[in-house]
């Protein structure tokens, strides 16, 4: 019996660790863009907690917007304290009151459109977080897609450059070349193997920055699709964007909805100097019997009472002053938020221009006259007319070029994406 029962422990150690291993051993999917932007809307933990803030202000303008609980009073009046008979006293009586606290007219409106306008800046909020989260996850997606390819040119200029050293020793061995071409060579592969290592630490860090942007555990694999679309489109014009990010960018619907907000506070303080009231009905019972042997009547009260603004030039009125100065500030505030807006725009747009311009001189002519050169100097070596260190530099310098194009043409993907979030739409081309 004890002997099964180890078997039993040791096979589902055995079905345990298989079961890691498995696990470990996925091959995490290539991740597209579009997955990436709709897996971080749904998983950020930043946006959800933006959204659940949202979520609790809009259940704010029903409350403030309501009027107080009435309040129930049950009283013991006139009590005697040498008997506390209830019936010694002609005065003594249970009272039992109901009262409502009533604002002047116009109060509970304004409180509630106060509340109902930062519920409505708090949406936009939302919004102006999504935008955010998607130019952030594209901005990160797009360095990461340009350190793999430029990891890719290193390592095929790395198997290039073997091949290279491989010629050169073998010339070097029947004396026709040179050692010093050997250990160029070797010096050019050396700076290859360190840009790779710098290559791959800030992959390391973009694929840990796009992991908390998916809310996902930052050492999780990261693997790219790498099929993109390398032709980029043709842009609106620069004043149809700024006139979409003046109407329709959320963060400058998040300050007007607080500019409202600011003017119904003021205007909330106004009324400041106008009393609040407060209504209500008692009735109190009373025992005993009076001289002529009838019953004691029973007591109706009705009750009304407000508060007297006495001193409204230290109190309410400072209120007025200060609210004041907060709708001004926020109006300021509007002005420079569109100003920093159409200053974003802007930016992508040059941004972009210019990333466009470089792609298409990297793709159509730097490039092919590269690779056309280190074609000419290869055949030329290998009839001794050019020198092994022309040839390092043609193929190095090619490298380069390679390696610029990627970053271009991620650069512009980057602006693309910038210029959607400033905008405030997606579709910002042709």
């Amino acid at each position: 019996m004890f002997k099964e029962r180890v078997k039993n422990v040791l096979r589902r150690l055995l079905v345990g660790v298989a079961a890691f291993v498995a696990a470990s051993t996925v091959v995490a999917a290539d991740l597209r863009l579009e997955e990436a932007v709709a897996e971080s809307l749904s998983t950020n933990p930043g946006l959800a907690a933006i959204e659940a803030r949202a979520t609790a202000l809009a259940e704010i303008p029903t409350q403030v917007g309501t009027l107080a609980d009435p309040r129930l009073s049950v009283n013991l009046l006139n009590l005697p304290v040498d008997s506390f008979s209830l019936s010694q006293e002609a005065m003594t009586q249970i009272q039992v009151g109901l009262s409502q606290a009533l604002p002047y007219p116009g109060k509970l409106a304004l409180k509630k459109e106060t509340a109902t306008l930062e519920a409505d800046a708090a949406g936009a909020d939302v919004e102006e977080m999504r935008l955010r989260l998607v130019r952030d996850v594209k901005t990160v997606w797009w360095n990461l897609f340009y350190l793999d390819r430029a990891l890719e040119v290193v390592e095929r200029n790395r198997t290039l450059l073997g091949q290279l050293v491989s010629v050169a020793e073998t010339r070097y061995q029947v004396g026709q070349g040179l050692q010093q071409d050997v250990l160029l060579a070797q010096l050019e592969i050396s700076k290859l193997q360190d840009s790779a290592i710098g290559l791959a630490r800030t992959r390391d860090n973009e694929s840990s920055r796009l992991n908390a942007l998916l809310g996902r555990p930052t050492a999780q694999p990261v693997k790219l699709d790498s099929a993109v679309e390398e032709e980029l489109p043709r842009l609106l014009d620069s004043s149809e964007l700024q006139r979409q990010a003046t109407e329709g960018r959320a963060r400058l619907t998040a300050q007007q909805h607080r500019i409202g907000a600011a003017r119904a506070r003021l205007d909330l303080a106004k009324k400041g100097e106008s009393p609040d009231f407060n209504v209500g009905a008692a009735y109190g019972f009373r025992n005993g019997e009076n001289p002529d042997g009838s019953s004691r009547a029973d007591f109706a009260s009705v009750l009304f009472s407000m508060n007297l603004p006495l001193y409204s030039g230290s109190k309410q009125d400072k209120e007025v002053d200060q609210r004041n100065a907060e709708w001004i500030r926020q109006k300021y505030s509007l002005d420079d938020e569109r100003n920093q807006v159409a200053s974003e725009v802007s930016r992508a747009i040059a941004d972009y221009q210019r990333a466009v311009e470089q792609v298409a001189l990297f793709r159509q002519e730097i490039i092919p006259q590269a690779r056309q050169t280190v074609d000419v100097v290869l055949a030329g070596y290998q009839v001794n007319k050019v020198d092994f260190l022309d040839l390092i530099r043609s193929q190095t310098t090619l490298y380069n070029f390679e390696t610029q194009y990627w970053n271009a043409l991620s650069a512009a993907n980057q602006a693309l994406a910038r210029l959607a979030a400033a905008v405030g739409e997606e579709t910002v081309y042709e």
